[in-house]
């Protein structure tokens, strides 16, 4: 009768053969496939129908000093374009005007810089950080003048839909003529490709 012996092997060396036994195993084809996708700029635009058609300023009661008021502008602003040039928003308006009275070509200015926040819900915006320099005088004449840089996207930020808010500043005169006719300007924005 033969004797049989058993071998065991360390778990180390089992565990090696184990692998190696896997290794060695055929492996299936193989085949590479190269994807590709075309990406298409879209549109640099005012979205949400802003500007607002309308900026009221509140009523104000002449007090015989110089005086001021202020209203709220938001424009929202969508840069699909993915090219990172930034932009710029330009502004020009007409002169307030009621009854044949105005008010000074100078009277309608932002004081401090803008807020930029993206929208709700626009994953992947970069907010405009605006580097123009504050207070901003809107031109205005009889007939609107050439329209001036109001503020911008430096490259690679406002990408996305965002909203732009300014607070705009009607400074009034001492010697501003009552009228019961609201006094009106016409205020004219672009949009425009790079910083």
């Amino acid at each position: 009768m033969g004797i049989v012996t058993e071998r065991l092997l360390p778990l180390a060396a089992a565990s090696t053969l184990a692998a190696a036994a896997v290794v060695a195993l055929p492996v299936g084809s193989q085949a590479a496939t190269a994807a590709s996708v075309t990406l298409s700029g879209g549109r640099l635009a005012f979205i949400d129908n802003a500007p607002a058609a309308t900026v009221r300023f509140r009523a104000a009661t002449l007090s015989g000093t110089n005086r001021s008021i202020t209203a709220p502008l938001t424009i929202d602003i969508g840069d699909a374009t993915g090219s990172g040039a930034g932009w710029n928003v330009t502004a020009t308006s007409t002169t307030f005007t009621s009854a044949g009275h105005t008010l000074p070509t100078t009277a309608t200015t932002i004081q401090s810089a803008p807020t930029a926040s993206c929208d709700t819900g626009a994953a992947g915006c970069t907010p405009a950080t605006m580097n123009d320099s504050f207070p901003y005088t809107l031109p205005a004449a009889p007939a609107a003048p050439t329209a001036t840089k109001l503020f911008n996207a430096p490259a690679n930020s406002g990408m996305g839909d965002q909203t732009v808010t300014a607070i705009w500043t009607l400074a009034i005169p001492a010697d501003a003529v009552a009228s019961a006719t609201p006094y009106a300007s016409t205020w004219t924005f672009s949009l425009v490709t790079g910083p």
